[in-house]
């Protein structure tokens, strides 16, 4: 496969799963700061930015001025309508690979992006569209693209993504609001929390619901099966068959942060959470930069830098 097509399947994948997740994590901010009428909107709204790498905000940040940031403004690199731009393009430089149903339903999500969608309306069924429209997108490529190499890097940049950014969301709810109300809003925002109540009996503590969506196997939306699987399409891409060892830089990036997560005890984890999460953006970057170094020629990583260090990647 083409270097140019394999990149641009991989950062389809990975734009699509940015755009998707960061509207969960505007959807967990303005339902906390609605039910939780103690939690500081100006200071909530300064770190949410911060998690999310944006640069330095202004002067009085509300929820509206965080919408704008990581919603619907263009020129801003974390927001959800940059992110759909970014994958419509990486699709069209890729576009005799990527079947006609899934151009069309990435093309027609833009245009509803640049005909002010998401900036019109309730902020809420706004966040909703741009979920539903990116879960279309990847329905339609799991049931029109080939289990080939090309599904693998789209996989790939799909998994590296939703783990930085489940961690991201997880760092922003421990450091907005009581446990409680934080971790039932996250959940939710993941889609989790039907499956977490089956999980665990319908008991919702703190550990518990850190558990499910850290380490939970089972579970598509936890960090250590997002890992787990970008893992996975590493050795379906690795044409060298090795009998030991790991495939390479990135495999042992991610093996290393996955068997971090599973075999140190929960109570850990959770005392200093925010930096075990940004531990696991800074592994989901360096693990990026890798594959771009071993597999797409002449790419250029540039960092994604937010909260006073790095934890994320890109490429422009």
């Amino acid at each position: 496969m083409l270097s140019r097509i394999a990149e641009s399947l991989f950062w389809i994948g990975r734009y699509l799963e940015r755009a998707e997740d960061t509207s969960r994590i505007l959807d967990v901010h303005l339902n906390l700061l609605v039910e939780d009428p103690a939690v500081d909107e100006e200071s909530a709204c300064r770190s949410l930015i911060a998690v999310m790498g944006g640069g330095e905000p202004e002067e009085h940040p509300d929820r509206a001025a965080v919408m704008r940031e990581l919603g619907y403004d263009r020129s801003s690199a974390n927001s959800i309508a940059a992110a759909i731009e970014s994958a419509r393009e990486s699709a069209r430089r890729a576009r005799e690979t990527v079947s006609s149903d899934m151009w069309s339903a990435i093309n027609t999500t833009w245009n509803g992006v640049a005909a002010g969608r998401l900036q019109h309306g309730r902020p809420g069924a706004s966040l909703a569209w741009a979920r539903e429209r990116v879960a279309l997108i990847n329905g339609i490529a799991e049931s029109t693209m080939s289990r080939d190499e090309g599904y693998h890097f789209l996989l790939l940049g799909r998994s590296i993504e939703r783990a930085d950014m489940v961690a991201r969301l997880v760092a922003a709810t421990s450091m907005s609001a009581g446990p409680t109300t934080a971790w039932n809003t996250t959940l939710r925002a993941c889609g989790a929390h039907e499956a977490f109540l089956r999980t665990y009996r319908g008991l919702e503590t703190e550990r518990e619901a850190g558990e499910f969506l850290l380490l939970d196997r089972l579970f598509p939306r936890s960090i250590v099966h997002a890992l787990s699987l970008a893992e996975e399409c590493l050795h379906n891409l690795d044409a060298t068959g090795q009998r030991s060892g790991f495939d390479g830089e990135a495999s042992r990036l991610l093996g290393r942060a996955r068997a971090e997560l599973e075999y140190r005890p929960l109570m850990d984890i959770l005392a200093d959470l925010p930096e075990e999460m940004e531990r696991v953006q800074q592994t989901c970057s360096q693990a990026s930069d890798a594959v771009t170094e071993t597999y797409f020629a002449g790419a250029v990583a540039t960092a994604w830098v937010g909260g006073g260090g790095l934890i994320g990647g890109a490429v422009s």
